[in-house]
């Protein structure tokens, strides 16, 4: 394969075909259209089917854009309907970065040629990251006439979403873009007519098959922004922030490039991994069933030589229940006494039903069955058997790389089911939690508050939310604002956790120290100090060079300090939206962060003029099977109460005017779903 081709991935959503591959027929129609009209430019390099699941369709294109071995185009079939199962639209729009409705608009026009019906679709397209996502119809001819339309054009618009310059690009006009594409402005061929031409760009593709630039640095370290340096004193600190203000896909940006990679560790199967994600597949050790065993309670029988089964009366010659112990063979004209889940003795082919037999003798302690009259003759050889590796075959994929062993118990079911002792996964990061301030006291300390004190509500909210999630929680204390106590509670921090989350400390005061702790005594480098957000605009992401665990000591990694704000509600925030994808990542979880939904609302909402704010809410199910979001209340930083109840941050952008009842925005969604009123 030559390192010009663009890179495609095809992604079924079908409740059928996810049951039965065998039933897809969209992936060879759209292989077709890529070997009779992509100019010789594409390889499909991955193939996916899975079911009507906005997690799962989310989770399989981020699998495809966000990683470093990236997609040129992604392409989904199915699920754009107006069925109430149909998500795809509703998964899809809230990944994209840019919206490209140009390509949506010429799919449906030559589909609308062909059939008016063609209006009956919910067509999406557009950028994720370097990665250009369309979403096609379910049925083969319409998923076919759909790509045919728009591929040639794709070429070009993937090599500028992969970063190339456009200038270069474009010389030479519309005209020699047509000619290198294959097609012409004077007649567009309808679907179906398309030429074979195999043209070949004249531009390098090969930066555009997941290679990452090597960052660069537009600035010297002397002229970057330092916090503040504590001994100057008061009346020498900065009176504005000299951070920039950063915008929240920046920042979130920024996290991604200077999180570190996941750890790969070895680990024992146990009820302890759920939550981890699998860093290689994870293969049968066995098959299950490992035996012949019966699906229903009844009797063995032989079929004989001639292969027809004779109704008549049997001696029941042998036992088996469900338990370990040996069985004897069975004999031509003998039955067995068989419960369900039961091993066929040897020499049996099938099972009849113990609704198809009569008692027609007993021992004479009348304890046991002595003769049984069988009443059908109709038995075939397998009948009412579990074969051996029916549910499973040895050495099959039962887990792939990627996925996740979650608490609805599936997983971990499946790895217990073939016997797996060890698999390889992502290693958790553990996470410390500390507060700074001298007005910080324990939340449950007794008696009542003196003057300037303030019980610490962040720490206890925020271990509390990372254990949620799945990770490990230390509780590193309240630290005093003193240079030396926060140095050094940091230094021992960094000894036994990977990430550090600090709240308060990070505004302009006096005594707000962790910038200049990170920066002037760690060694660390803050890589932003502001973010245009409401609430959160005082957030800090940091990180910090620490000795590795190896022997080697010159062997040096970083780990991540996140300062996020001590008003309560924006620490949640902001942990929800920084942290938690920086621990994602960590631990191999794709797509990070938190899903994204969108969602209806029930009131009216209020822009923030200059910021996007981030506003709690209550968001829930109705009859329409819509998303319908409630607002939590006054949204004062300071108020946790605007998190009780909550679910959702709805992510309203800036503005003078209000998000009116009923119009729809995206939404974060940090818990489950609930039935929304009727």
């Amino acid at each position: 394969m030559s390192n010009s081709k663009l890179k495609a991935a095809i992604l079924i959503i079908s409740e059928t075909a996810s049951k039965d591959p065998s039933t897809d027929k969209c992936i060879p129609a759209l292989q077709s259209v890529f070997a009779d009209f992509g100019n010789d430019q594409w390889v499909v390099s991955s193939t996916e089917i899975i079911t009507d699941s906005l997690m799962d369709i989310q989770r399989s294109i981020c699998n495809w854009t966000d990683g470093e071995e990236y997609m040129n185009l992604v392409i989904t079939s199915g699920g754009t309907g107006f069925a109430t199962k149909d998500v795809t639209p509703e998964a899809v729009t809230p990944l994209l970065h840019r919206q490209a409705p140009g390509l949506v608009h010429g799919m449906l026009s030559t589909s609308y040629a062909i059939t008016p019906f063609a209006l009956m679709a919910r067509p999406v397209a557009g950028i994720r990251k370097k990665t250009l996502i369309l979403t096609l119809p379910g049925s083969p001819k319409g998923a076919k006439e759909n790509l045919e339309a728009v591929l040639k054009l794709l070429p070009h618009a993937c090599v500028q979403a992969a970063g190339a310059a456009s200038r270069p690009l474009h010389e030479g006009g519309v005209k020699k873009l047509e000619a290198e594409a294959g097609v012409s402005s004077e007649k567009v061929p309808a679907a179906g007519g398309h030429h074979h031409h195999h043209h070949h760009h004249g531009h390098d593709h090969s930066h555009g098959h997941g290679g990452h630039a090597v960052p660069r640095a537009h600035t010297k370290p002397e002229e970057r922004p330092q916090s503040n340096d504590p001994s100057a004193g008061p009346t020498r600190r900065y009176r504005s922030s000299p951070y920039p203000m950063l915008a929240v896909e920046e920042a979130l940006q920024i996290i991604a490039e200077q999180t570190p990679a996941p750890i790969v560790e070895e680990v024992t199967s146990n009820v302890s991994l759920v939550g981890s994600v699998l860093a290689e597949d994870v293969k049968a050790t066995e098959s299950v069933p490992a035996f012949r065993a019966s699906i229903v309670d009844g009797y063995a029988v032989k079929i004989p030589a001639s292969g027809k089964f004779e109704k008549g009366i049997y001696p029941v010659a042998l036992v088996s229940h469900a338990q370990a112990g040996d069985v004897q063979e069975l004999k031509e004209g003998q039955i067995a006494r068989i419960t369900t889940g039961a091993p066929l003795p040897p020499g049996a082919d099938a099972v009849v039903m113990v609704e198809d037999t009569v008692l027609k003798s007993q021992t004479d302690d009348g304890k046991e069955e002595k003769e049984i009259e069988i009443l059908t003759d109709e038995i075939q050889a397998g009948e009412n058997v579990r074969e051996v590796g029916s549910d499973v075959k040895k050495d099959d994929v039962i887990l792939r790389k990627g996925e996740g062993i979650t608490a609805v118990g599936g997983e971990f079911g499946l790895l217990a089911s073939v016997g797996t002792q060890k698999m390889s996964v992502y290693k958790r990061p553990v996470v410390g939690v500390l507060s700074t301030g001298d007005e910080i006291i324990e939340h449950n300390r007794p008696g009542p508050l003196r003057l300037g004190e303030v019980r610490d509500t962040n720490r206890p909210t925020l271990l509390t939310a990372i254990r949620a999630q799945g990770f490990e929680a230390v509780d590193l204390g309240i630290v005093s604002d003193k240079p030396g106590a926060l140095e050094e509670t940091l230094r021992m921090a960094l000894l036994k956790v990977d990430v550090i989350i600090t709240s308060g400390g990070v505004s302009m005061g006096e005594l707000d120290l962790l910038k200049p702790t990170i920066e002037r005594s760690l060694g660390g480098t803050i890589h932003f100090g502001r973010v245009n957000m409401k609430p959160g605009k005082p957030t800090t992401f940091a990180t910090i060079p620490t000795k590795h665990s190896s022997p080697d000591a010159s062997t040096r990694t970083q780990k991540t300090i996140f300062s996020l704000p001590g008003n309560p509600a924006s620490a949640v925030v902001t942990f929800h939206v920084f942290v938690l994808p920086s621990l994602h990542q960590q631990s191999g979880v794709s797509p990070a962060g938190l899903p994204r939904v969108t969602v209806v609302l029930e009131e009216d909402v209020r822009r923030d003029r200059g910021r996007l704010e981030y506003h709690r809410a209550i968001v829930g199910v109705k009859r329409d099977g819509l998303l319908y979001a409630s607002s939590t209340g006054g949204q004062r930083s300071s108020r946790i109460g605007s998190f009780k109840g909550a679910n959702a941050l709805l992510c309203v952008g800036a503005g003078e005017d209000v998000v009116k009842k009923g119009e729809k925005v995206e939404a974060l969604l940090m818990g489950k779903l609930g039935e929304f009123g009727r």
